[in-house]
């Protein structure tokens, strides 16, 4: 059978998922179940070499060093293509096509989401070959998940005739979300919901996308044709995607191409949209808690809470949603956790810093955390990766304090060089040139006290950086 290339789609924000889906560490790259990311669950399911070629993996620029670790982090190779502006599924399914092209003429994709949870795998293999086969034939193929209840947040496909290859069924309609009534009709009917993953020989996708939105196919071309290598990533031309109309793949192909199947599929599906499927999914007591991390629930049933610095008590409430990070507490009725998204556009409206990122915010050398911060002054912790480098740079508006309470650091200042152990500290004046690093083989570990008018991240002029930041 001839090898597939999956292409996972990881750009997204997640923003259903706050406060611990944010736009710097979106939920696909969190462990909601388990000790590993739903996009690192979703590249070990496609590792099986006599089904899936080498993935590649689309994801937005600022999510370029978080992907990479987390390949490493299970070791898996994949190709790395970087979207250095957000133009929704379409323009990146028609760039999933023009890279596949690249690779074979007659190259079979598989478009998968990072962010969905599948907990039959097997059977996630399995299926992935028949749509090929289907696939190579000359349709698009979506897998279309067995309804499990009459879900009213999912799209529903309506399957029609079967076709040459074995389980496949022609598409005979994509419907919007229906109300649970229609749900329920639907569901007896034999629909299936939309899983939004979709399988395609590259030349004929690329045809289609180019037939119903010629503009998105060739902002896809232009993309790919003036795309550079960036350390170990590839970047695709900014000017060119940025012409591609913002639109979704269903509504820019799938509801207008008859060129479509679909396989019927029941793997344990669910695309953790709310809270409310992350406590569907958490294994549950008696009650039907579930508590992760520093939590305890008294007297309630159906709770979920997730604290992982600090104790939160629940005490005679049901159904009820609490998540606890370091600088925010989400309470939410468990049935009503689609108005998350509200929310959070709420505290963007109100410029709050929370949406953006956590206290703990990751770099490709590894990550700082706030600790505190007064008028003229902030404390953070910096934790550097063995190896890690900090860019060459300096700032006009705060002069720092490091001291060393784990690892050794190599300083930079202006013209010397020195080692600073644990116990140790060193000052930055305002203006100085300067550099951290950690030359060791365990974390470095240090607590920086900044001075000054000014202590925002903006104040960094880089003069050198190995991680090609500007």
């Amino acid at each position: 059978m001839q090898k597939i290339i999956p292409v996972v789609m990881c750009g997204g924000s997640g923003t259903r998922m706050w406060p611990e889906s944010r736009e710097s560490l979106p939920k696909q790259f969190i462990a909601l179940f388990g000790k590993l990311s739903t996009f690192q669950t979703t590249l070990q399911m496609l590792s099986d070499e006599t089904v899936f070629e080498r993935p590649i993996v689309l994801t937005n620029i600022d999510y370029r060093f978080l992907v990479a670790e987390q390949l490493a982090q299970i070791g898996v190779m994949a190709e790395i293509v970087l979207e250095p502006v957000r133009r929704d599924s379409a323009a990146a399914v028609a760039v999933a096509a023009e890279l596949a092209l690249k690779r074979s003429p007659d190259a079979i994709v598989a478009v998968l989401a990072a962010d969905h949870v599948v907990n039959k795998p097997d059977v996630l293999v399995m299926l992935c070959s028949t749509a090929g086969k289907a696939a190579a034939a000359g349709v698009i193929v979506t897998l279309g998940i067995t309804p499990s209840h009459p879900a009213t947040g999912y799209g529903y496909i309506r399957p029609g005739v079967a076709l040459g290859t074995e389980g496949v069924s022609k598409v005979e309609a994509f419907v919007e979300k229906p109300d649970e009534p229609t749900a329920r009709r639907y569901i007896a009917e034999g629909y299936l919901w939309n899983s939004g993953n979709f399988f395609f020989r590259a030349d004929h996708m690329k045809g289609e996308v180019a037939r119903f939105e010629p503009a998105i196919a060739e902002a896809a071309v232009k993309a790919v044709a003036g795309a550079k290598a960036d350390l170990q990533f590839l970047l695709l031309d900014e000017p060119a995607l940025s012409a591609a109309p913002r639109k979704s793949i269903d509504y820019a192909v799938m509801e207008h191409t008859k060129d479509v199947a679909v396989v019927p599929a029941d793997i344990g599906w669910s695309d953790v949209g709310t809270w409310s499927s992350v406590l569907e999914l958490s294994e549950r007591d008696d009650q039907g808690n579930s508590v992760r991390g520093q939590g305890l629930v008294l007297g309630g049933s159906n709770v979920l809470v997730r604290s992982e610095d600090q104790l939160t008590a629940v005490v005679g409430v049901s159904n009820v949603i609490v998540v606890t990070t370091t600088d925010a507490v989400l309470v939410l009725d468990a049935r009503q956790a689609d108005k998350v998204k509200t929310l959070v556009e709420t505290l963007k409206k109100q410029g709050r810093r929370e949406v953006i990122e956590h206290k703990r915010v990751y770099r490709p050398w590894g990550y700082y955390q706030g600790i505190d911060q007064g008028g003229r002054y902030q404390v953070k912790r910096i934790v550097v990766k063995p190896q890690g480098r900090l860019s060459l740079q300096k700032h006009f508006h705060r002069a720092e304090h490091w001291v060393v309470v784990k690892g050794t650091a190599e300083v930079t200042v202006d013209t010397s060089i020195q080692l600073v152990h644990e116990n140790e500290s060193i000052y930055l004046p305002i203006g100085s040139v300067h550099r951290l690093v950690n030359p060791g083989k365990i974390d470095l570990e240090l607590i920086e006290v900044q001075v000054g008018s000014y202590l925002g991240e903006d104040d960094i002029v880089r003069i050198e950086d190995v991680y090609n930041r500007g």
